[in-house]
């Protein structure tokens, strides 16, 4: 059986599990016709890789990320994957040839100030990047106020670093759709609308609470006043003609008083899906909770 494309990263809030929940709320109109799909905060791709493999009608697709080096490994996957398998299975070997504990942290730790120096090439950075997931704590991607990658060592047995039939699986498919992918602001991909236009926007999302904040994705928060742009911005869409959906979280489940985006979104339709918190430092702060799901259609 042949390796379905899917995630190739661990990736905080990812959207693997919510995507039969999400499916429901699309617009009926790309079950049938012709249509542009731009995804403004791709992060871990969970969404992209259902729409590619849903939907045999998307003629444009458009991904975009404000990480630079997610953006790279997109495009390394994407147009130089048998160079990155390579540098990965060799990284996956050098790391179980070390069979202490305390070897590989010492082995992880060397990658991770590599990365945090920008050393090597594309092709490097790439692999870099999926190694510290791959074998960092909990698979969190997270940087300190000067963009430095700072997630300790995870103590994992036998971690799968080089994952090559999923490599190559997610590469077939990006090839194959034309994807194009794009570093820089998300308000930017307003210009990639073409025709009926679908934007799925998954921000980093706003805090339930001060200790449950995690916006870190990369340097600088998105605070709210970012959240009050999104929504300008989404009303600019609205503007353009494009149908879009937002995910965001669930602010007033966890008080009710906190109303924010039922007021900043009040003009549009807000429905609510059941998640599963699996990426917190607490135990205990892992588990079910509810998300929004914001759209400008019916």
């Amino acid at each position: 059986m042949s390796t379905e494309a899917r995630p190739f990263l661990k990736w905080a809030g990812g959207k693997g599990q919510l995507l039969s929940q999400l499916s429901a709320h699309l617009p009926a109109r790309i079950q049938h016709e012709p249509f542009t799909y731009v995804e403004p905060f791709v992060g871990g791709g969970a969404m992209l890789f259902f729409m590619l493999q849903r939907f045999d009608n998307v003629k444009k697709v458009v991904i975009n990320d404000v990480n630079e080096d997610l953006v790279l490994a997109y495009r390394t996957v994407k147009d130089d994957v048998e160079a990155l398998v390579s540098r990965l299975a060799a990284m996956e070997t050098a790391y179980r040839a070390v069979a202490e504990q305390e070897g590989r942290s010492e082995l992880f730790y060397e990658v991770r100030e590599r990365y945090n120096r920008r050393q090597g090439d594309g092709v490097e950075r790439a692999a870099q990047l999926i190694f510290l997931n791959r074998t960092c704590f909990n698979g969190l991607y997270r940087v300190n106020r000067h963009g430095l990658f700072n997630v300790p060592f995870g103590r994992y047995a036998n971690p799968t670093i080089c994952h090559a039939e999923l490599l190559r699986a997610d590469s077939c498919l990006l090839q194959q759709a034309a994807v194009e992918i794009r570093h820089g602001d998300y308000a930017d991909t307003l210009q990639c609308a073409d025709g009926l236009t679908f934007v799925y926007l998954d921000p980093p999302y706003r805090p339930l609470d001060a200790t449950s904040s995690f916006t870190a994705y990369a340097k600088g928060d998105f605070n709210d006043d970012d959240q009050r742009a999104l929504a300008a911005f989404c009303h600019r869409l609205s503007a353009e003609g494009c149908l879009w959906m937002e995910s965001n979280a669930d602010c007033s489940a966890k008080n009710p008083e906190d109303i924010f985006f039922e007021e900043l979104y009040r003009d549009y339709r807000i429905d609510r899906v059941s998640a599963a918190r699996f990426i917190n430092a607490n135990p205990e702060k892992r588990g079910k909770l509810t998300e929004l799901i914001i759209k400008n259609y019916e």
